[in-house]
């Protein structure tokens, strides 16, 4: 490279990163992208790294050297083999070199880059040579010189300890361990001692320092030691996405910095003095310290002395309110609290100085961060965990253990806590709606919600009777508060109320939906164990159900006798489905043992029960008990109001899709359940629901945007109508409750062309699929799909072909065709089985083929549109082509009966998926996840069955199938790749089974092959490039073909292997030669699995023995 190549690639890195306009050669305008393509060419290959080296030494481009840096970080990582030992320590040393003299003056993200590149190096390098494991001795150099280098010296550290923690693409979890173990034992333990170390420096001022470097170095040195205490010590993968810290398994070595008091000390000081972002870093890695693993400490002693600085440090931040002003400090203080139960038992709490006062302040504390609870709404769950461990705990712990009087304490402290949550959550309905939109409302922060009920039944069964006492009070003042205003407002709408009074409406409703949460969080919290069956806590679910349930019955009348004009708040009915829920999981499981419990007697299980258990069992007791003391009648009666209330909410909600969407959640739930779906059986409002499931009936049905609710809602009909007592409980058979959608269907079917096309029909053909594909999804045996099959066949199929031919260019009606047809034609559970004597498995696949052959000859017909492509195009396509996999995969189908009898529908649905899938450029095809995998699918199972039909293909046609299954045979999707590498098995296999037979289908191949010689070698070529150096994900794909190609053509194997070999360096020709001498030992020419099964093993061992030498 000389100066003027170096100020073209300056003038291209502006125009990547600024957009600074640049020209080329001939004096054409380079956009953005032809830049980055050009500056990309250096990654190509490691001959490029002179170059970038010297624009590192001579450019004083930020940008040049930035993509000089990512460019040698790539080449290093992928030609890694290529390099001497000798060579990888210069460029090491160059680099550091380089650090140290420029980096103080580079720009963060330069030096950012660089140290990843210095970082990997060391990571490739460390058993190479011991330069490389000395990095951390280097940096102390850094660490000791100024403070900008200072700085630098922590980044470095700091992103060692990532690189090592973390696996790099193309090396395996065993390369990656190896490496990561050596580290931690080498040199973790260093790293953490200077950032410790630094800490104390910049506490005792040692370090000399204006006010913004002491601020980055408080940042790198506490972030280094959170990524030294939160390093994988013991090689778990832990889950990055969670916050909750497991248990840190640091080395014994560790054990004297750890327990030392004046390291928890410093980290609590550093809090104190400090403002975020360092303090909330120190609070953080005060939670990872208090998270170390129990053995580290010796003795009991030890451990309970370090909980006693932890709590001493907590109590002082507690009592003196030290950095709560700031969120992210709140956020990680809120998280210690959390943690600190989770690692210390509350028998080593109790005992710790201090704890009662403890107790009382975190109580403080908590009750203030809930009254605050607009500036804390994310971190309340954290204190409520807390609360949760203690109480839960205090059964396994004596009440004369450590702290006198402790249990009562706790007893205090959680119902103060819990008061106060209620009263504040109550509060915050006013103050959200006086704010007009200034505060969020935390009924609409659904994550936040969910963590704070999923923490809340612990925390108040443990005082379930003054819990409940204080809820049930405020809610019988609501609901008489709100019984008065309902009958104030008549049969008007709250909204057309006067102001005063739909405001008071609607405080009361929101604050009813949080109770109402609450009790549904509570109720659903009942424990069905023995240990807790004898506490009495059904009589106090019964007395909060049954406000619960009288409000459900409020609401229903008000809404039924208004006609739906007197609707309550959305939320209000949230909630309710939450609390029925939740009602639904704990007390409708028992319905059929406690009405009629000699059902079973017949059965083993019936006469075992019989014979241990005359009389009802505790649960039946307990179950019974709770419907007893609710007063609203027995478990039939409940569930009676609760199918009402669904009925209520599809029939006076149709536009409220949450509603909608999951009260059909609780319906489905509910006939998924053993027992709740032979209650649901029995009631009359279910009866309803399955004889008049149209859109007069529920208009729900009607509204656009529950067209997906239509097919949850008739899955869920249709598994109960199917029950074993089904038609016989509902009155009605199964055709007859089909009846609604079959008259819809002849109805469209006695339409002309036109008419069918006409606008009057298109929600009414979507309706109608979507209705049919619930009710298909539901049918899992042979038994029920032939009741579907008898009744649209042969009246209702032919329909299906018009539709995809008129309708093939609106989306919304050939995409609820086509969902319609793949669930129909998909094989699952072998329910598609007919007779042997039965043609209906031909008659199916034929209108299949006629839906298929109609849509693709309309589409291809079509010229593709100028909007979004997928939408208007693909996605019906790829649809289109999931159903004839579907059908082609189903084996229900003889399909040499087709050829035989001259039926061209076969053959149809072949050439018009293939034409499709000819219409489709490669790179779309790789660029939309969903038509890809249809595209290949329709590939693989085209190879795998069909092949005859391939062989039959024009040259250029089969030509044009494998580049695009080599196109994806490359993917990063391991099952786009999978299907490719089948794809090709099935080929080559063929060619292998069937060479030098006198068959037309080996003729075609042997014209194929003869017009493509190079398509074995090519293949070939890319499947062992693939396995030695592509992403680990694709290694299992791209085994499978391997020795069917190479028995296929044994000479593009050779080819291959002869031009690897000459490739590498002598030394290392011998040892790739003795790999593949290895790789061929006792491989057999079958394509048996027992053989497939012995060369992927051995393909798996060459893999990892060449990977360790070899060069690109």
């Amino acid at each position: 490279m000389d100066i003027q190549q170096l100020t073209q690639v300056e003038s291209l890195c502006e125009t990547l990163y600024i957009g600074t306009p640049t020209t080329g050669e001939n004096g054409e305008t380079i956009t953005r992208k032809e830049a980055e393509s050009r500056l990309l060419s250096l990654q190509t290959s490691a001959d490029f790294i002179p170059q970038c080296q010297y624009i590192l030494d001579h450019s004083s481009s930020h940008y040049a050297r930035l993509v000089a840096s990512n460019s040698l970080t790539h080449l290093i990582t992928t030609h890694w083999n290529n390099f001497t030992v000798p060579q990888r320590i210069d460029i090491r040393n160059y680099i550091l070199a380089y650090l140290a003299n420029q980096g103080p003056g580079l720009q963060d993200f330069v030096t950012t880059s660089l140290i990843k590149l210095v970082c990997r190096i060391t990571k490739l390098g460390w058993f190479d040579d011991p330069t490389h494991r000395e990095l951390a001795d280097d940096v102390t150099k850094f660490l000791q010189a100024t403070v900008d280098h200072c700085i630098l010296g922590l980044k470095i550290l700091n992103q060692l300890v990532d690189e090592l923690n973390i696996p790099t693409t193309g090396r395996t979890l065993t390369q990656h361990r190896k490496t990561s173990v050596s580290f931690r034992d080498v040199c973790l333990f260093k790293v953490f001692q200077l950032g410790l170390t630094t800490l104390k420096q910049l506490q005792t001022r040692a370090i000399v320092a204006n006010q913004t470097q002491e601020v980055i170095l408080g940042e790198q040195a506490l972030s280094l030691t959170v990524r030294c205490l939160s390093f994988d010590f013991i090689g778990t993968n832990p889950d990055e996405s969670t916050e909750d810290v497991g248990t840190i398994q640091a080395p014994t070595s560790w054990r004297p910095i750890l327990q030392e008091s004046t390291t928890i000390e410093l980290l609590f000081e550093f809090y104190k003095n400090t403002k975020p972002p360092r303090s909330s870093k120190a609070m953080e890695a005060i939670i990872l310290l208090c998270s170390v693993r129990r053995s580290l400490f010796p003795t009991d002693k030890d451990r309970s002395a370090f909980l006693g600085r932890v709590m001493t440090g907590i109590r002082e931040l507690l009592s003196k309110q030290i950095g709560f002003e700031h969120q992210d400090n709140y956020h990680q203080f809120c998280r210690l609290l959390g943690r600190l139960k989770s690692n210390y038992q509350l028998s080593e709490l109790v005992k710790a100085e201090g704890y009662l006062e403890w107790l009382d302040l975190a109580s403080r504390f908590t009750i203030q961060s809930i009254r605050n609870w607009q500036y804390c709404t994310n971190s309340i769950h954290y204190l409520f965990a807390l609360w949760g461990r203690l109480v839960a705990a205090v059964p396994y712990v004596r009440p004369d253990t450590g702290a006198h009087g402790h249990v009562e304490a706790l007893e205090k402290q959680v119902l103060t806590v819990v008061d106060a949550y209620i009263d504040s959550m109550l509060a915050s309905v006013e103050q959200v709606i006086n704010s007009d939109g200034a505060l969020d409302d935390p009924l609409d922060d659904d994550g936040s919600l969910k963590e704070q009920l999923d923490r809340l039944p612990v925390i108040c069964r443990f005082q379930y009777r003054n819990v409940a006492s204080k809820i049930l009070t405020r809610f019988d003042e609501l609901l008489n508060q709100y019984h008065k205003i309902v009958m104030n407002l008549g049969l008007t709408s709250t909204q057309n109320a006067s102001a005063d009074i739909s405001k008071q409406a609607t405080i009361i409703e929101r604050q009813l939906t949080w109770l109402t949460y609450m009790i549904g969080a509570i109720v659903g919290g009942h424990s069905w164990s023995s240990a807790h069956l004898d506490e009495g806590g059904e009589t106090i679910d019964a007395s909060l159900s049954r406000r619960a349930l009288q409000l459900a019955q409020a609401l229903d009348y008000r809404l039924t006798s208004s006609n739906g004009v007197g609707r309550s708040d959305p939320k209000l009915e949230q909630s309710l489905l939450f609390y029925f829920q939740n009602f639904r999981r704990v007390y409708m499981f028992m319905w059929d043992q406690v009405s009629n419990p000699n059902t079973n007697q017949g059965s083993v299980v019936g006469m075992m029960t019989s014979k241990l258990d005359a009389g009802p069992t505790t649960k039946q007791k307990v179950y019974q008990r709770m419907f007893d003391q609710m007063g609203m009648g027995d478990h039939t009666t409940v569930a009676e109001l609760i199918a009402t209330k669904v009925g209520n909410n599809l029939k006076f909600w149709p536009e409220e899709t949450e509603i909608v969407q999951k009260t059909l959640d609780l319906l489905l739930d509910m006939a998924g359940g053993y027992s709740s779906s032979k209650l649901l059986l029995t009631l009359e409002t279910v009866k309803f629901l399955a004889h008049h499931h149209t859109e007069e009936h529920f208009p729900f049905l009607a509204v656009r945007a529950n067209v997906r609710h239509r097919t949850i809602f008739h899955a869920t009909l249709t598994r109960l109508v199917l029950q074993p007592t089904g038609t016989e409980k509902l009155g009605l058979t199964f055709e007859q409750f089909l009846e609604p959608i079959t008259n819809t269907l002849k109805q469209l079917d006695n339409l002309s062309l036109s008419d069918l096309r006409n606008e009057a029909a298109r929600w009414p053909l979507i309706g109608a699929f979507r209705d049919l594909r619930g009710i298909a999804a539901s049918l899992h045996n042979r038994k029920s799909y032939v009741l579907l099959f008898d009744i649209l066949h042969p009246r209702h199929l032919p329909l299906f072909a018009k539709v995809a031919d008129v309708w093939h260019d609106q989306v919304d009606v050939i995409v609820s065709l086509l969902k319609f047809m793949h669930e129909f034609c998909h094989n699952k559970a072998n329910r598609v089985n007919f007779d042997q004597s039965s043609p209906n498995g031909i008659l199916l696949f034929r209108v299949t083929s006629d839906v298929v052959c109609a849509f693709g000859r309309r589409l291809l017909s079509t010229p593709p549109p100028e909007g979004d492509i997928y939408k208007e195009r693909y996605k019906s396509m790829s649809l289109a082509l999931n159903v004839l996999i579907s059908a082609l995969s189903g084996n229900y189908v003889c399909f040499g009966v087709f050829s035989l009898y001259n039926d061209p529908a076969l053959e149809n649905a072949l050439d018009i998926s293939l034409q499709m899938i000819l219409s489709v450029p490669v790179d779309d095809v790789i660029a939309y996840p969903k038509l890809s995998k249809a595209y290949f699918g329709f590939v693989e199972i085209f190879f795998r069955n069909h092949i005859k039909s391939v062989m039959a293909l024009d040259t250029n046609v089969l030509m044009q199938l494998m580049n695009a299954v080599h196109e994806g045979l490359q993917a990063s999707d391991p099952t786009l790749s999978s299907l490719c590498a089948n794809s090709i098995d099935h080929f080559a296999t063929f060619y292998f089974e069937n060479a030098g037979k006198d068959k037309v289908e080996v003729h075609n191949l042997n014209k194929h092959l003869n017009a493509q010689p190079n398509m074995f070698s090519s293949l070939t070529a890319t499947l062992f490039n693939l396995l030695l150096f592509g992403a680990p994900q694709n290694h299992w794909a791209v085994i499978r073909p391997m020795l069917s190609l190479m028995l296929a053509s044994e000479s593009s194997f050779t080819a291959y292997k002869d031009h690897l070999v000459s490739t590498q360096t002598p030394e290392k020709q011998q040892q790739l030669n003795e790999a593949f001498t290895k790789l061929l030992q006792n491989v057999q020419r079958s394509l048996d699995n027992a053989n497939r099964d012995r060369f992927t093993q051995k393909l798996i061992t060459f893999r990892v023995a060449t990977r360790s030498f070899l060069t690109i």
